[in-house]
């Protein structure tokens, strides 16, 4: 099998590594990739969000397999141009990824399909906004209902600042959802769907925040690890039953069958299980942390899910041991971020056991490899459990050296202690407040 895959960051270069691992994958290609994807395989530099672009490489490589990755892409259609010049490809038409890029849909599918998540009130002024805040009371949630990569949404207790960002949309051009603050913590699972059929992968937990202790504004995320020992045994079927089959049911009655995979962000609540947002798409950076753990060949599972042969009873196989993921962020970053810098200790990185770093902002110039992005690299490490995966994590952000960079040195901290409890259990968590 000969796959493209097309994104540039490191949820893409997870792919990558997890695709080469596969030994039905025999040609793996990367559109526009980066300077770790391209060392080892080969890239192409088109426009990701470009249809057409994106179909004529993919029949010039006579590719089996197209995996798109990032969410700009859904929204801008490349799967429907695949889909139409009959090209197998991993990922949801521009009208099913709707349930990212407008949250205002994602909401009415829910409420139509009973899945649990966060009363609403969609905004398009000043006004509707101010009484969406009085609605709900402190903390505010505010979020664009757009893509925003991840950094549309503010949580805080300032009256004044979720007016700001609601007003910040609004001068765009844009609406926004104002939502009730969920308690307890957060949850991210990805399901493989074939529009009709589901397979979970294993649950994750992210890093929102830009410094330690969730303090700070959001970013695309700066962190992650799974397997999570905390959550509640029956999680997993749970999620399956309530959100994620009555969403891809709703879809498909809808005429918007959804393929690809619906990456469900969840809070454990003093009142249940809700639904924070839905994604389409892997999300970044708990792809690098769960596909280092996969075991099950990836490349068959996607190529079933593009071509609706999903088994839903398969029971995927993973490998034991606990990762961690730890993103390098550029100085600056989420605002705007340095670029241009040169990355140093990448080999000796590599080299440490249980430890491998994943690109997403980087690029070569004139020999070495750069900065070119705000969120730089993943440094991932597997261990025995959260100590040892987190002490090898961190080992390698150490041999690296990137000037101005900046990275969290809690990631998972807080769940390797077992400090905070699940709403209604007695199991340990690892973030407080969802929502984000």
């Amino acid at each position: 099998m000969k796959v493209l895959v097309v994104g540039p960051g490191g949820r893409e270069h997870a792919i990558v590594r997890a695709l080469l691992a596969d030994p039905y994958v025999e040609e793996v290609h990367a559109a526009p990739g980066n300077a770790g994807i391209a060392a080892v395989v080969p890239v192409h530099p088109i426009d990701a969000s470009d249809p057409a672009a994106v179909t004529a490489l993919a029949r010039r490589l006579e590719a089996d397999l197209v995996v798109v990755g990032p969410e700009a892409p859904l929204a801008a259609g490349v799967a429907d141009a695949l889909d139409a010049a009959g090209i197998p490809v991993f990922g949801p038409s521009k009208e099913a990824a709707r349930l990212e890029a407008s949250k205002s849909f994602a909401k009415q599918v829910m409420a139509a399909a009973g899945v649990p998540t966060a009363m609403a009130h969609v905004a398009a002024n000043r006004a509707e906004a101010e009484e969406g805040l009085d609605m709900f009371g402190a903390p505010y949630v505010v979020k664009d209902d757009g893509l925003a990569a991840g950094k549309g949404v503010v949580v805080t207790g300032d009256r004044d600042e979720a007016l700001a960002h609601a007003q910040a949309c609004f001068d765009a051009g844009g609406t926004v959802v104002i939502e009730e603050f969920l308690d307890g913590p957060e949850v991210s699972l990805f399901v493989l769907s074939d529009g009709r059929h589901a397979v979970p992968l294993a649950p994750a937990q992210d890093f929102k925040r830009i410094f330690d202790g969730d303090a700070g504004p959001n970013t695309g995320g700066m962190g992650a690890y799974s397997p999570l020992e905390w959550v509640p045994e029956n999680l997993v079927e749970d999620v399956m039953a309530r959100v994620a089959q009555p969403t891809i049911d709703e879809m498909a009655a809808r005429g918007i069958p959804f393929t690809g995979v619906l990456y469900c962000g969840l809070a454990l609540t003093s009142r249940g299980l809700r639904v924070i947002e839905f994604n389409a798409r892997f999300g970044d950076p708990e792809t690098q942390a769960v596909l280092a753990r996969l075991k099950t060949p990836l490349g068959g599972l996607l190529l079933a899910a593009a071509k609706g042969s999903l088994d839903a009873g398969e029971q995927l196989r993973w490998d034991p041991r606990t990762a961690v993921a730890v993103v390098v962020a550029a100085g600056n970053y989420p605002d705007a971020p340095r670029t241009g810098d040169p990355i140093l200790g990448l080999p000796e990185a590599e080299l440490l056991e249980g430890v491998h770093v994943l690109h997403a902002g980087t690029r070569e110039q004139e020999g070495e490899v750069v900065s070119a992005g705000g969120r730089v690299l993943a440094v991932v490490g597997l261990g025995d459990g959260l100590a040892e995966a987190r002490s090898r994590a961190y080992a390698g952000v150490e041999q690296i050296g990137l000037d101005g960079s900046q990275h969290r040195t809690d990631i998972a901290l807080r769940a390797e202690r077992g400090e905070i409890t699940v709403p209604g259990t007695s199991a340990a968590s690892g973030t407080d407040g969802a929502n984000a």
